[in-house]
């Protein structure tokens, strides 16, 4: 059995469909999204359209509860932020369509199940703390200890940071599925993370999948958001202003 696990699209519809059609072509039979639909890039309805049509089972990120704060509350919801983070959240927020923002607020913050072979799954988008906390390549058993609270799961699936890395931490698969749509770490492939199950046996890989780049950056054009982003896109990176 193989799941692809992907996370933060961030509004990068291409590279969101690219992901889609890689995983599929590699035999996965289930797609779950950790989160972080929206944000930076310029096709918010477009995501939430192919992940609602495509029924493919989604968690809220930070973003998306950012995103229908300002939907909710206005500006002042994100007064705190950096100018031009905030002016992403807001765009977002004006260029949602009603459909869409339903989908956001109707999302689960995490999944919890169990799969084949009796391993406990949990989905959450940062870690059990919070949507907006982290998960490091660097995590101890006491780190994770405290970010699971009293969660004891097989196989912890998380994004965030968009920094993908698989590790094993105990008896437990820690997955961060990295960025599906705004990679962080100079390679400007998105990355998403496959596990197989063969019965007892668990096992994970990270995936890095090319897409059209250009399509995004010939959209991002068109749109009020930071003129930094379109940069931040072909070379694979996020400038600290956004941060």
């Amino acid at each position: 059995m193989l799941i692809a696990f992907i996370s933060d699209v961030h509004a990068n519809l291409p590279a969101l469909q690219a992901a889609v059609a890689d995983a599929k072509k590699r035999g996965a039979t289930r797609i779950i999204c950790a989160g972080d639909i929206t944000g930076y890039g310029p096709f918010p309805d477009g995501v939430c359209d192919f992940l609602h049509d495509g029924k493919i089972e989604s968690i809220s990120g930070n973003y998306d509860i950012k995103v229908l704060d300002v939907i909710k509350n206005g500006k002042s919801a994100v007064a705190g932020l950096q100018k031009k983070k905030k002016a992403v959240v807001v765009w977002t927020a004006k260029n949602l369509k009603k459909t869409s923002r339903q989908y956001l607020k109707d999302l689960p913050e995490s999944i919890e199940e169990e799969l084949p072979g009796g391993h406990k799954l949990l989905v959450v988008h940062g870690s059990t703390i919070s949507n907006d906390d982290d998960i490091y390549p660097s995590i101890t058993a006491n780190g994770l200890k405290t970010k699971l609270k009293s969660a004891r799961p097989d196989i912890l699936v998380c994004g965030h940071t968009h920094i993908p890395f698989i590790k094993r931490v105990g008896a437990m698969l820690v997955i961060n599925c990295g960025s599906a749509g705004h990679p962080v770490d100079g390679d400007p492939r998105p990355a998403y993370a496959i596990l197989s199950i063969e019965g007892a046996k668990t096992s994970a890989s990270i995936v890095r999948f090319a897409y059209n780049v250009k399509k995004v950056v010939v959209a991002l054009k068109k749109t009020s958001l930071p003129k930094g982003l379109q940069k931040d896109y072909v070379e694979g990176t996020k400038r600290r202003f956004l941060e």
